[in-house]
C-alpha cells in the first residue's frame, strides 16, 4: 500500500475523531473543539471523513461558512489527487 494512502487513511480516522467528539459535545452542552482545528484536519486531508459525518451525523451541515469551506478543500483535495494520479 503506498505511504500517501496510509496517511489519508489515518488522518480521516482522526479528523473523523475529532469531529464525532465534537457533535457530542455539542449535543450534551459542553466545550467544544474550535473550528479552526476542524478546517485544519480537513486541510490536512481529513475532509472525506468530515463531508461523510457532516451528513451521517447531521453536524454542521446548515452552517454555511463551514459548508463553504469544507467544501472548497472537498474539491482541492480532488484535484490534488486527481492530477496526482492523473485520473482527470
Amino acid at each position: 500500500m503506498k505511504l500517501e494512502i496510509v496517511y489519508l487513511v489515518i488522518i480521516n480516522l482522526l479528523s473523523g475523531l475529532v469531529f464525532s467528539i465534537d457533535k457530542n459535545a455539542a449535543r450534551k452542552s459542553r466545550r467544544r473543539i474550535p473550528e479552526r482545528t476542524l478546517h485544519l484536519l480537513e486541510a490536512l486531508g481529513g475532509v472525506f471523513a468530515t463531508v461523510l459525518l457532516m451528513y451521517t451525523l447531521r453536524h454542521k451541515n446548515r452552517k454555511l461558512s463551514y459548508w463553504v469551506w469544507t467544501w472548497l478543500v472537498l474539491i482541492a483535495w480532488i484535484i490534488l489527487i486527481s492530477r496526482i494520479y492523473s485520473i482527470l
